[in-house]
């Protein structure tokens, strides 16, 4: 990872846009992918100069309202757009903190307990599993070790099996993990695991380099588990207010579907085979 965020951000953002996407018309043979950087600065109100020293990192500190023009010229959504004042380091005033805390307090942890029907599980900024309950214990037995969540999208081997449509989980994972680098660019973990994956998964590498940018909210997941089959859920994401950086993401299924079955039983599954697991003896 190199430190210039802001412009591989704004250059990738804007190879991702084509002429026609902005109401523009394309003339004569184009050498770039997406718009050229003439176009957006035209279309931000700038000088074309001053957008190339912003892609280039000679210019770090663009004010507010050359964010919001950039914004509106590259088309970025809500995600996308905090994601750029991040980078900026000109988000509004009570973003959260870029070291939040790894720990789990008993509250949520209870909190996780009281869904026993349902997996629901923590996550930190760099998506690492920071608490489960144990349905979602259960749900995430295939991978060794269920540590990170881009860590067994791309480089555990139940991945490709576990996640019905790897491709789609894939970018969402790596869309979610790229809100990271507006939180803190730095920060040792998120360096960490991005160089580790990047020589690991050249799907992660690519994806990567997309910088797409998308936050958990709402979403469908189709899953296969090796125990109880196909499940099709819904999950949904809380940020946790005493730890910014932290979320609590709780799945459901259609009450009465298959899925919610499914979950029934792979619940029983788990609580049995921990009952059968043989306890220590302790010496006399």
């Amino acid at each position: 990872m190199d430190d210039n965020h802001l412009g591989d951000f704004l250059c990738a953002r804007r190879a991702g846009l084509r002429p026609e996407d902005i109401g523009m018309a394309r003339y004569g043979t184009r050498r770039v992918a997406g718009l050229r950087r003439e176009e957006v600065a035209v279309l931000s109100g700038m000088n074309a100069d001053y957008y190339t020293r912003l892609e280039q990192g000679r210019e770090r500190n663009p004010s507010p309202q050359v964010l919001d023009a950039l914004s509106r010229a590259l088309r970025l959504e809500a995600d996308a757009r905090t994601h750029l004042y991040g980078l900026a380091g000109a988000a509004p005033a009570g973003r959260p903190s870029p070291y939040p805390s790894p720990q789990v307090t008993p509250a949520l942890r209870q909190l996780l307990d009281g869904y026993p029907n349902t997996p629901a599980f923590v996550l930190g900024p760099t998506l690492d599993l920071l608490a489960v309950n144990a349905l979602a214990e259960a749900l995430f037995v295939p991978f060794r070790p269920a540590d990170n969540l881009v860590r067994m999208v791309f480089a555990d081997p139940a991945g490709r099996s576990f996640y019905a449509d790897w491709n789609r989980a894939a970018e969402a994972t790596v869309a979610n993990l790229r809100q990271a680098t507006g939180q803190d660019p730095d920060d040792p973990r998120l360096r960490e695991l991005v160089r580790t994956l990047t020589g690991h998964s050249p799907d992660f590498a690519r994806l990567w380099a997309a910088h797409a940018v998308r936050g958990k909210t709402r979403d469908a997941k189709h899953l296969l588990h090796p125990d109880v089959g196909p499940l099709a859920l819904t999950y949904q994401a809380f940020d946790v207010r005493d730890a910014p950086g932290q979320q609590l993401v709780i799945y459901h299924a259609e009450p009465g579907s298959p899925s919610a079955q499914a979950l029934s039983l792979l619940g029983t599954l788990h609580a049995t085979r921990h009952r059968a697991e043989p306890r220590g003896h302790t010496c006399s």
